[in-house]
C-alpha cells in the first residue's frame, strides 16, 4: 500500500491525472494494493446509491452539462464568499444575472454584452479538455471555484441529495447529486478522478490547505447483494490529502498539461461514451453542449489535446444564445428571433422563436424543435415534428425553426409536474399538453412566421409550377374515369400559380419605443368591444401599439401584462407582440354557459408608466363548433340550398399538392435514406407539399432493369406515389387527434415502395382468363 507521506500521495494524484485508460488506473492501485473494497467508501455514504446515481440523465451530454454547471457555480460560489458575502443571506445576489453584474462587472449579467475576447479571459476559468483516443475519449473538467478539502469532499462534490444549493439563488444547478449522472457513462468500470483544494480565503477545517484525490468506481454486485454500488476511494474512511502550493493540471499551449492550479477542482471522466460526438470536440460537442446550455452563466475554455490537426484546437463555449447573437446576420432570417410570453395556470413561461436561414441550422440544433430550460439549462425538448402537426401547419418551416421556453419562473410543483427526475426529458401530463396546446395556436397564427412559410415556400415552387401542369391534367383524366376518385379531389387545382411571384417593395422597418405611448384596442368606431366567440375556440383580440417587439420579454425594464375576469387574474392566455400589432388569445372559462357575457379587462404596465393602460372588453359565449379550423376568426357567413350543400362538398374535397422531385444530393434536407419514398409537408391553410424520393432504391433497380421507357415508369411511380399519399391523408382528415398524417404517409409509403411499379406493371394488363 502507498505511504501516507504528502510527498507519496502527491505523485499518485499526478500519476492518475496522467492516466489515458481505465486500465492504466487499475493497475497503478492494484500495485499500491488500493483496489481492495476495504479501502473504499460508499458514494454519498450509501449503499444503495446505484438506483439514485442510475436514475439520473439518461444521456451522455446531458450529463456533462450537469458536470460542467457545476463548475460554473462553484466560481460564482468563490466570488460570493471573497466578497464577504454568505450565498444564503438577503445581501447575496437575487439571481444569476445579478452575480454576474456583481462579481464580474458583465453589463446586465448577459455574456452577449461581451466581446469574444473579454469572454475568452473569463473563460480561464473553467476548461474542459479531451485527452486520450479519438474513440475513447477522457473528458477533463477544471474549474478555479470555490474547491473543497479533503474532509470537505464528502460532503460536497461526492454528496448525494444533500441541500447545498436550494436556498442560493443565483446558482444554475440546484440538485444536489454531485454531478453524478456522469458516472454511468463512463468507461467499463464508470472510473473518474477527483483532485480539487480549497481556495486559500475560504479555509473551513484544518485539512482546507491540503489537495484532496479520490477515484470513484463502480463495484459490481457481490454475493447476496442486488445491485452494484458506486465507491470512491478513501483509506480509512478518509480522503487521501497532500500540502502543495499549486499542481502543473491545466492544459498548456500545445499540451493537455503544463500550467499551474494554485485551487479549484480537477474532474477527470475516463473513456466517456457519447455516441456521435466523440470527433473533435470543437464541433459536433461544442454545438450540442451550446444547445443544452443555451444561456451559460460563465464561458468555458474548449481544450483538443488528441491526435487532431487544424488550424486552432481550442475555442470558448459561451452558450447558444451568445452563438445566435454573433451569428444573426448571416445565419438567422430577418425579423428573428422573436419573442413572447405564455401563461399558464398563472405560470408565466417567456418564448424565443428562432427561424434559421435555410440549411444554417445543421450546426446548432439536430431534431430538436422546441426546447424548455431552467436557469439556462435544457431540461427537456420537443421534436421538430411538432411544427408539422395538423394544429400548427409549419412543415415548410419544421428544419429551420428552433422555440426557447424559459421555465425559470414556473414554481417547485410546476417543475416537478413538467420535467422528469433525471432533468433531460419532459413528463406526459396536463401542465405539458396545455404548454403544447398554447404553442401550437401561437405558431400556427404569428403572421411573422406565416408569412416565412410562404415566402420558402414560393420561392421553391417559382421554378417548378409549369411541371405540375402534366400530373393536374393526368390526375383530371384518372378522375374522370374512376367515380371514387372524382369524390376525393378537387378537380383541376393547381393549375395556376398560388402565388404572385412578382417582387414587391420591400416592407418599411418597424421602429417601436422602448416605453409605448399607446396600447389600445383595435377597432372601428368608438363602439364597446364585443366578440362572440364558441365556448371551444380561443378569442383573437387585436390590440394596437407601438412598442417595440420585445416590449414584454426584454430582460432590462420588460412591460408587464396582466389580463382580469371580472376582477380576477386569468391563469391560462398568451400575447403575440409584432410590428404594432398586440394579439391576445385566450379561451372563455371552463364551464362557459351559451350567451353569457364574460368582461375581460388587458392591463399593461412598466417602469415609466404611473397609471397602467386599461383595455375592457366583453366576449360572449356560442355553441361549441364543430370544425375549429377557422379559429378566432368568428363564423362564416351561412349559405343556403344546393349551393350551401356544394361548398360544403367542395371543401370536404382535397386539393392537389405541390409536387417536388428529391434526389440524393438532397436526402439530408429532408432526412430521407434509400428506403424513403414519399415525404409530405404539413403547412396547414397553406395545404400540402409533397417530396418524392426520385432516387429510392427499388425505383432505381426497377430502372437499371429496363433500357426502355425511363421517364414512363419514373411518372408511373411519382403519379402512383401521389395518389397513394392523398389516400392516406384524406383517410386521416376527420380523426380528431392532433397526429400528423404525413407520418403515416411516410411509413406507408417506404413499405409500398418495392411493390408499387411491379404492381402497377402487371395487375394493369390482367385480363379475365389470367385469373
Amino acid at each position: 500500500m502507498i505511504t501516507t507521506t504528502g510527498t507519496d500521495i502527491k505523485n499518485m494524484a499526478i500519476h492518475l491525472a496522467t492516466c489515458e485508460s481505465e486500465k492504466e488506473v487499475i493497475d497503478f492501485l492494484k500495485e499500491k494494493d488500493l483496489w481492495g473494497s476495504k479501502h473504499w467508501r460508499s458514494y454519498g455514504d450509501n449503499e444503495n446509491n446505484f438506483s439514485v446515481i442510475g436514475n439520473q440523465q439518461s444521456s451522455p451530454d446531458a450529463a456533462l452539462v450537469e458536470k460542467l454547471i457545476n463548475s460554473v457555480d462553484a466560481v460564482l460560489m468563490k466570488e460570493c464568499f471573497i466578497n464577504g458575502v454568505d450565498p444564503t443571506s438577503d445581501f447575496a445576489p437575487k439571481d444569476v444575472d445579478a452575480a454576474l453584474s456583481t462579481f464580474f462587472q458583465i453589463p446586465e449579467g448577459k455574456l452577449s454584452n461581451l466581446d469574444s475576447r473579454e469572454r475568452t479571459k473569463l473563460a480561464e476559468n473553467i476548461n474542459f479538455v479531451a485527452t486520450g483516443k479519438k474513440s475513447k475519449p477522457n473528458y477533463t473538467i477544471i474549474d478555479k471555484g470555490e474547491g473543497q478539502s479533503p474532509k470537505g469532499l464528502p460532503d460536497t462534490i461526492l454528496s448525494l441529495n444533500k441541500s447545498n444549493k436550494l436556498r442560493i439563488p443565483f446558482v444554475q444547478g440546484k440538485f444536489n447529486m454531485g454531478g453524478s449522472g456522469v458516472l454511468q457513462f463512463c468507461g467499463d468500470n464508470n472510473l473518474q478522478l477527483v483532485i480539487s483544494k480549497r481556495h486559500p480565503q475560504l479555509s473551513k477545517d484544518d485539512s482546507s490547505q491540503e489537495w484532496g484525490v479520490t477515484v470513484v468506481r463502480r463495484e459490481p454486485p457481490t454475493k447476496g447483494k442486488r445491485s452494484s454500488v458506486y465507491t470512491y476511494l478513501a483509506p480509512g474512511g478518509n480522503i487521501l490529502g497532500f500540502k502543495a502550493d499549486e499542481l502543473e493540471l491545466l492544459p498548456s499551449k500545445d499540451s493537455a498539461f503544463g500550467e499551474a492550479l494554485e485551487y479549484g477542482t480537477f474532474i477527470k471522466l475516463f473513456e466517456y461514451k457519447v455516441p456521435g460526438l466523440t470527433t473533435n470536440i470543437l464541433f459536433d460537442l461544442y454545438n450540442r453542449l451550446s444547445m443544452l446550455m443555451p444561456t451559460l452563466a460563465m464561458p468555458i475554455r474548449f481544450y483538443e489535446r488528441r491526435d487532431y490537426k487544424g488550424h486552432t484546437l481550442e475555442t470558448t463555449l459561451s452558450g447558444l444564445n451568445v452563438r445566435l447573437t454573433e451569428d444573426k446576420r448571416s445565419n438567422i432570417e430577418e425579423g428573428f428571433p422573436l419573442s413572447s410570453r405564455i401563461t399558464i395556470k398563472g405560470q408565466e413561461m417567456k418564448l424565443s422563436i428562432i427561424a434559421f436561414k435555410e440549411g444554417k441550422e445543421e450546426k446548432y440544433k439536430k431534431g430538436e424543435g422546441i426546447i424548455f430550460t431552467v436557469n439556462g439549462q435544457t431540461h427537456g425538448d420537443i421534436p421538430k415534428a411538432f411544427f408539422t402537426r395538423k394544429s400548427v401547419g409549419m412543415g415548410a418551416l419544421a428544419n429551420s425553426l428552433l422555440t426557447i421556453v424559459d421555465c425559470t419562473q414556473l414554481d417547485g410543483r410546476s417543475r416537478e409536474d413538467l420535467f422528469m427526475n433525471s432533468r433531460d426529458r419532459l413528463r406526459e401530463g396536463e401542465l405539458r399538453k396545455l404548454i403544447e396546446d398554447e404553442l401550437s395556436h401561437l405558431v400556427k397564427n404569428h403572421a411573422m412566421l406565416k408569412s416565412l412559410r410562404e415566402k420558402r415556400r414560393k420561392e421553391a415552387l417559382a421554378n417548378k409550377l409549369s411541371d405540375d401542369k402534366p400530373l393536374t391534367n393526368l390526375l383530371d383524366d384518372i378522375m374522370k374515369k374512376s367515380p371514387t376518385l372524382s369524390k376525393l379531389f378537387i378537380s383541376g387545382q393547381r393549375l395556376s400559380n398560388p402565388f404572385n411571384l412578382e417582387k414587391t417593395g420591400e416592407t418599411e422597418d418597424y421602429q417601436g419605443k422602448e416605453f409605448p405611448t399607446f396600447f389600445k384596442l383595435r377597432q372601428k368606431g368608438n363602439k364597446f368591444y364585443t366578440r362572440t366567440v364558441p365556448k371551444n375556440v380561443r378569442a383573437r383580440i387585436p390590440f394596437e401599439t407601438d412598442a417595440t417587439n420585445d416590449y414584454f420579454d426584454r430582460s432590462r425594464q420588460p412591460g408587464e401584462a396582466t389580463l382580469l375576469l371580472n376582477g380576477e387574474r386569468v391563469g391560462t392566455y398568451n400575447i403575440n407582440l409584432h410590428n404594432g400589432v398586440a394579439t391576445l388569445n385566450v379561451r372563455l372559462p371552463d364551464g362557459a354557459k351559451v350567451n353569457e357575457e364574460y368582461t375581460y379587462t388587458l392591463v399593461v404596465t412598466d417602469e415609466s408608466r404611473y397609471e397602467p393602460f386599461q383595455e375592457i372588453f366583453k366576449l360572449v359565449a356560442e355553441e361549441d363548433k364543430k370544425n375549429t379550423s377557422n379559429d378566432g376568426k368568428g363564423k362564416r357567413k351561412k349559405g343556403s340550398g344546393s349551393n350551401d350543400k356544394k361548398t360544403r362538398e367542395e371543401q370536404s374535397k382535397l386539393a392537389l399538392p405541390n409536387i417536388f422531385e428529391i434526389t440524393r444530393e438532397d436526402w439530408e434536407k429532408k432526412n430521407f435514406n434509400n428506403e424513403s419514398a414519399l415525404k409530405v409537408e404539413n403547412n396547414g391553410e397553406s395545404g400540402y407539399d409533397f417530396h418524392i424520393n426520385m432516387d429510392n432504391i427499388h425505383l432505381t433497380t426497377e430502372l437499371k432493369s429496363r433500357s426502355q421507357d425511363v421517364e414512363l415508369i419514373k411518372n408511373k411511380y411519382k403519379y402512383g406515389m401521389v395518389l397513394i399519399g392523398l389516400g392516406i391523408i384524406n383517410g386521416t382528415e376527420t380523426e380528431e387527434d392532433d397526429e400528423d398524417p404525413t407520418n403515416k404517409v411516410e411509413e406507408t409509403t417506404r413499405m409500398i415502395s418495392p411493390m408499387l411499379i411491379p404492381m402497377i406493371e402487371n395487375l394493369g394488363g390482367l385480363q379475365e382468363d389470367d385469373i
